[in-house]
């Protein structure tokens, strides 16, 4: 009995349940390797590849656009321009809007023979220096229609030219006669105020503007 257990046990044929531990295992092994040939490091297509709209890994900038510069503040107001007016042609005005730049307000008459010769220089001026150095006419002591005739005459629709009959920036600025030129520098400090011939202005406007 005991020889016949000797043999079954190391010389026999091995039991049928150790048989298929042992196949089971063996295929196991052979699976395992199977998957350590075919997975390749270097395969590209084995990379871990973020999806898009995944977070970024921790430390990482995230793509987008740059901020934009923080605008600059608006100007100060300074008190030379703290007024409104309309234009001959009816249009809201407002001094306030050109803060930060030399203004040239021009205080003329539609009557006035000296302002027509000027004119052709202003005509001449506003357009090429419109966003460097304004220039403002206050048309006043007349009639609108008159006014009006004048601005046409002269092509001085390039420029805002304010009605005021009533006289009052005419009062508020003490000009007491026309032709009269006011040059407000950039801080708004008043830096001239009397006649002014064409080549003058012409002269003045170019030196604020460079």
């Amino acid at each position: 009995m005991r020889s016949s257990y000797r043999r079954n046990r190391w010389g026999g044929r091995p039991p049928a349940r150790l048989a298929a531990v042992t196949l089971a295992l063996a295929g196991t092994l052979l699976a395992g390797t199977a998957c350590a040939v075919d997975a390749d490091p270097a395969d590209p297509s084995a990379e871990v590849v973020v999806p898009t709209g995944s977070a970024s890994p921790a430390g990482a900038t995230p793509a987008g656009p740059t901020p934009s510069a923080v605008a600059s503040p608006p100007a100060r107001v300074p008190d030379t321009l703290r007024f409104t007016a309309r234009t001959l042609d009816g249009t809201q005005f407002s001094a306030a809007d050109l803060a930060g730049k030399p203004v040239v307000l021009w205080f003329w008459a539609p009557w006035c023979a000296t302002c027509a010769s000027q004119a052709w220089t202003v005509a001449e001026l506003a357009p090429k220096y419109r966003d460097t150095v304004p220039i403002v006419g206050v048309a006043g002591l007349g009639e609108q229609k008159a006014m009006k005739d004048f601005v046409r005459e002269f092509d001085l629709a390039g420029t805002p030219q304010l009605d005021d009959r009533a006289g009052a920036l005419w009062r508020r600025f003490e000009v007491v006669e026309q032709s009269t030129f006011l040059i407000v520098d950039r801080d708004g400090k008043l830096i001239h105020q009397g006649f002014l011939d064409g080549e003058d202005l012409s002269r003045r406007v170019a030196a604020l503007a460079g």
